[in-house]
């Protein structure tokens, strides 16, 4: 988009009060296209409409979209931040370094209940739960709770704890103590889930003397089927200790975050967590940059949107790259008002921790093309299956957009037709098409897909054309055989649309039929344009199918209650409220029918005797 010239600011700008704040960004449009933070709004929005001669190459390209601008004061630069963050989230602009994924993320939850239990969530609210996370994904998130289960058992289940209830499942799997039946003290319970939260916390090491004196406890007792399940708890959580690093013998407790560059501007960010001395692991977060942007930007956007939704802010976090000038000092205020205590941001040189930031950094460029090839290998095979359906059915052009037609009805009634489009390989539901057959009596499938094909391109080329009619397909595939070969090409010229790419793929025997060449063209059964014309003609079917239920289920309503003398919409209406389905309508006696508000006794005999 060009800019367009924008009003003179000069005015406004002057009127910009050196105080902190946030300022919005718009474009020719009115939408936002930018959000930033200020420590005096004057000076930072002043600077954009100042020469750009020196400014960076994503400051002038931003600076050419910019048609107008608002501002927002705050009390502190703290607040600007917080401001920031939100009106990032709800506007999405173009020209901010983002988290690529807008969802939120699970976190694990030790509730505030008298039997506490351990679920996943993704939302924090100010409960008294406790809370631990985030984690990039749902599997994550459940296979450390699967873990804490088998080494604290704790109850899954939500229901009131009265100690009189039935024992369940998990009890006999040993994965609950069974706090249900009383089969636990709230003293014993309470344990197990301080074991889980110091586990959660990196403190596994503490937990385990504890382990070992009360099995001793239960050893000395004779009660050897408890002594058995603490060793093996004991013997799990060594496991999981030998498989977490030992990276510092200082016990420390921080976050380290580096960022890894790709070509084209693609970004991530890798978190690792140390606690007590142990990386406990490490989570890997796609972002939306831009190739201009520079590492310490892409840190400061993500140190800020993190950690507003993490649940636990570290007294420390080492960054692999330096923060843009007073970007420092504002997150440092911020996350330590978050956290309740100090929270150091800083870039070590040398020593134990820039390696461990070059270790976190590595991580970060091993999984961004992880990811980057993750991305690339479906959309090649897309490619791939489009090129190779290009050369097999002799297309003019890379068949991008496919239209899939089908027929669907039941000894002619009801008949209708579904269009559906892939994009790239990818359904684009948005441009799926329904058909009811105005003008086929019968049951004539090669008319009906006449009829349709001809509709949908006579809107296509209209002088006038609805702008859902507006996109042509680069390859329209019939459902069927010659037949209905023959009957689509009848269409399109009945439309007056000659030369547009068509097939057949006849079902029995996946072959497709092309205009002018009596013999099929049959791909290889591992062909990937096979999967992909199968994956758009079932789905075709699919959507058919489902149309037609929906006209027969409505007709069948219609024909056997609408049609029944003396029964018009309000009575229809009042017999739905009261027997709730035509079914029970059907089932009732006369004197049940009688006590419908509107229905006597002759109309009631009309209904029994039609249904």
């Amino acid at each position: 988009m060009n800019r367009v010239t924008p009003p003179d600011f000069s005015s406004r700008l002057r009127a910009l009060a050196p105080a902190p704040g946030v300022y919005l960004m718009r474009d020719s449009e009115g939408k936002v296209i930018y959000v930033g933070k200020a420590m005096r709004l004057r000076d930072r929005v002043r600077s954009y409409f100042q020469s750009t001669r020196h400014a960076d190459a994503k400051t002038r390209e931003l600076v050419r979209h910019i048609a107008d601008f608002d501002v927002i004061r705050t009390d502190t630069p703290t607040e600007a931040l917080i401001l920031e963050n939100e009106l990032i989230k709800r506007y999405q602009p173009r020209y901010n370094v983002m988290l690529k994924d807008s969802k939120t993320y699970p976190y694990l939850k030790i509730t505030n209940e008298e039997w506490p239990r351990i679920i996943s969530t993704r939302r924090i609210v100010d409960d008294g739960g406790r809370y631990f996370g985030p984690y990039t994904s749902a599997g994550s998130a459940y296979r450390t709770l699967n873990l804490l289960n088998r080494l604290f058992p704790y109850r899954k289940c939500d229901k009131r704890i009265t100690g009189k209830e039935e024992v369940c499942l998990y009890y006999h799997l040993r994965q609950c103590t069974a706090p249900c039946i009383a089969a636990v003290d709230r003293e014993t319970y309470m344990r197990a889930i301080d074991g889980a939260a110091m586990f959660l916390n990196g403190q596994a090491e503490e937990i385990l003397s504890a382990l070992e004196e009360e099995m001793a406890q239960a050893s000395d007792a004779w009660n050897f089927e408890r002594a058995a399940e603490l060793r093996d708890r004991i013997s799990a959580i060594n496991h999981v200790l030998e498989r977490q690093k030992i990276v510092s013998p200082s016990q420390d407790n921080a976050d380290i975050v580096a960022v890894a560059r790709g070509e084209g501007g693609d970004a991530g960010v890798q978190v690792g967590f140390l606690r007590g001395g142990r990386l406990l692991g490490s989570e890997f977060f796609p972002m939306q940059a831009r190739i201009e942007d520079e590492p310490g930007e892409i840190l400061a956007s993500f140190v800020s949107q993190f950690y507003a939704e993490a649940a636990v802010v570290p007294p420390s976090i080492l960054l692999g790259h330096e923060l843009p000038e007073g970007e420092q000092e504002i997150l440092a205020g911020w996350l330590a008002g978050r956290r309740g205590g100090a929270v150091t941001l800083a870039v070590p040189k040398r020593g134990r921790k820039r390696e461990l930031v070059v270790m976190v950094e590595k991580s970060a460029a091993e999984n961004l093309e992880q990811s980057r090839l993750k991305y690339l290998s479906d959309e090649q095979r897309m490619t791939a299956a489009m090129s190779e359906l290009a050369e097999a059915l002799d297309l003019p052009r890379m068949p991008r957009r496919i239209e899939c037609f089908d027929i669907s009805n039941l000894h002619g009634t009801n008949p209708v037709a579904s269009m559906t489009v892939f994009e790239d390989g990818r359904p684009a539901k948005r441009e799926y098409r329904r058909f009811t057959i105005k003008t086929v009596e019968g049951s004539n499938d090669f008319a009906m897909m006449r009829e349709v094909i001809a509709r949908r391109f006579r809107r296509a080329s209209a002088e006038e054309t609805d702008e859902k009619w507006a996109a042509i397909p680069d390859l329209v595939v019939v459902d069927g055989g010659k037949g209905q070969l023959s009957a689509a090409l009848a269409g399109l010229e009945e439309a007056n649309w000659p030369e547009q790419p068509i097939a057949a793929l006849a079902k029995e025997n996946e072959e497709f039929f092309l205009p002018g060449n009596p013999a099929p063209v049959i791909l290889p059964r591992d062909s990937q344009a096979l999967f992909l014309v199968q994956r758009i003609r079932d789905e075709a079917h699919r959507f058919a199918v489902s149309f037609h239920r929906q006209r027969r289920s409505k007709a069948t309503f219609k024909s056997r209650l609408d049609d029944i003398p003396g029964i018009g919409p309000k009575r229809k209406q009042a017999l739905l409220r009261h027997f709730g389905s035509l079914k029970a309508i059907r089932e009732a006696e006369t004197d049940d029918l009688l006590a419908v508000p509107g229905i006597n006794r002759s109309v009631a005999e009309q209904i029994k005797s039609a249904l």
